[in-house]
């Protein structure tokens, strides 16, 4: 068993255990619609055994950085719808990452209409960047009543119904870096009183309720969750992140994932991928800052059912194809990884070109 060997996961089948891990490229329109270039950038690394696209919004006030997608509309259907087929052409497997930042987000990067909710009524620390006014504070978001939680679940659960109707083979919840779910787990971000407030078993409804949700469109085969306990991307910090995500997955046992998606985060208080084998081993995919041989050993020992990676895959659309030959990879340019446009995105040839 190695990288190379095909994995099923749930009902995902991947014919290789290298996964295109979610980056977030900002090369949509203002208005959260795929663009042409992103046909190209995905249909480019296909290859992959599993890609995971870049976070994408269940609904308006889930957006929050310039140029990011959604899935809650019939165009962006339409345009995921492409991007899709484009993958499936070339043999890839595609699961879409559903992403609401919650109150990581500025008014200026989003629709007019649209709020920016999270548990508690508390302003991250920090700036976001905006293409109007360039660094900007993060919004004090509005907190959200307990009559409204419902009514973000079912964004959740109608988003993932869209990620099917646009072609999607799954879904991942982002539940990581500071974005909504995270923010209800957290003691510093949710001081709410109320039933998804206060304990544990509270703080984690949120996220339980919205797998449970994903789950209920299609079978819960087709459905992932991404985690990093205890890192503090943008500004989130548990009093306990061993206790709430020990509680949480626990939980999850139930529902049967196709995936748990682990981040490694070497200064936090939790083995995260230690973590993982412990409660969905026989489907855990591991991330971040993984080379070739290490991966290779991690999932040849079990350790592993795959590896997802990142910033390999931006300059390297063949990065399966390279390792596979033995050839060295490019190195990508970091003054295009958020720029509009095909250049620093889908511009990296391949190896044999």
């Amino acid at each position: 068993m190695d990288l190379f060997t095909p994995v099923k996961l749930g009902a995902l089948e991947l014919r290789n255990r290298i996964v295109m891990a979610p980056m977030t490229r900002s090369r949509c329109d203002v208005d959260g619609m795929p663009t042409a270039v992103m046909v190209d950038y995905y249909r480019q690394r296909a290859s992959a055994g599993m890609i995971v696209s870049e976070g994408i919004a269940p609904c308006a006030d889930g957006l929050g950085y310039c140029r990011t997608p959604g899935i809650y509309n019939a165009a962006q259907i339409d345009a995921w719808r492409a991007i899709t087929d484009a993958v499936h052409a070339e043999g890839g497997c595609m699961v879409a990452q559903i992403m609401h930042v919650g109150r990581v987000a500025n008014a200026l990067n989003k629709p007019a209409g649209s709020e920016t909710l999270a548990p508690s009524a508390i302003r991250a620390r920090g700036e976001i960047y905006t293409d109007q006014q360039g660094m900007q504070p993060f919004d004090e978001p509005r907190a959200l009543a307990l009559a409204e939680i419902a009514a973000v679940v079912e964004d959740y659960r109608q988003a993932t119904v869209n990620a099917f109707a646009a072609g999607f083979d799954g879904v991942e919840l982002h539940c990581t870096s500071g974005y909504l779910p995270a923010q209800f787990l957290c003691t510093g971000s949710n001081q709410r009183t109320d039933r998804y407030g206060g304990s544990t078993e509270n703080r984690a409804r949120f996220v339980l309720e919205v797998l449970e949700a994903m789950a209920g469109v299609d079978g819960s085969g087709r459905v992932g969750m991404r985690i990093c306990p205890d890192n503090p991307f943008n500004d989130v910090a548990d009093a306990d992140p061993q206790e709430t995500f020990d509680y949480l997955l626990q939980a999850v046992q139930s529902l049967d994932l196709a995936y748990l998606h682990a981040m490694r985060y070497p200064r936090g208080r939790v083995d995260n991928i230690a973590l993982g084998q412990r409660y969905m081993g026989d489907r855990l995919i591991g991330n971040e800052s993984y080379g070739f041989e290490e991966a290779q050993k991690a999932v040849a020992a079990g350790e592993l059912m795959a590896v997802s990676f990142g910033r390999n895959f931006i300059a390297n659309p063949d990065l399966v194809e390279r390792w596979q030959g033995g050839l060295a990879l490019a190195a990508f340019d970091l003054a295009t990884m958020y720029t509009p446009g095909a250049q620093g995105y889908s511009s990296y040839p391949r190896a044999n070109t």
